[in-house]
């Protein structure tokens, strides 16, 4: 996502002012998957894609990856993450070919998750959990005071 922002923002400072306030107010119809748009949204996408060919390219890019999430065969996600990486490498976006380049080199590890369920969001959100205490307490002094009222919020 953070690649295709980076070239609606590259595109967005080319235009008037007219179409720039019309691109930055409709950015998140064009986050959103284009399948779970109205079609009123789809139309405006369309509208802004038509504009500049680089965002078309970029958004096709977008869409594809969404497909390779949403599949459900681990072989098939594979050989379509391996096309789309290529794709990417091959395009003229530099923030595409970077990401490209960090899955080449997280390959195993991306394919595995696909394969599996198991996610680290409830450790995150106990990390969260601490870390808000720490900004809310500004430091504790006696680490044993702050260990139990981490213990405390876990009960």
């Amino acid at each position: 996502m953070w690649a295709f922002d980076s070239v609606r923002k590259d595109v967005q400072k080319k235009l008037g002012s007219e179409y720039r306030k019309y691109f930055k107010r409709s950015r998140k119809i064009l986050f959103k998957r284009f399948n779970e748009l109205s079609e009123y949204q789809k139309q405006k996408v369309m509208v802004m894609l038509s504009i500049s060919p680089n965002l078309y390219s970029a958004h096709f890019m977008k869409e594809e990856f969404f497909k390779i999430l949403d599949c459900k065969d681990h072989k098939k996600a594979k050989e379509l993450l391996l096309e789309w990486m290529d794709y990417a490498k091959s395009s003229n976006f530099k923030r595409f070919q970077k990401c490209a380049d960090t899955f080449y080199n997280w390959f195993s590890g991306i394919i595995n998750s696909l394969n599996t369920p198991v996610t680290n969001g409830f450790t995150e959100g106990c990390n969260n959990k601490i870390k808000v205490l720490k900004r809310n307490a500004y430091g504790y002094k006696n680490f044993s005071r702050f260990r139990k009222r981490i213990l405390h919020i876990f009960n």
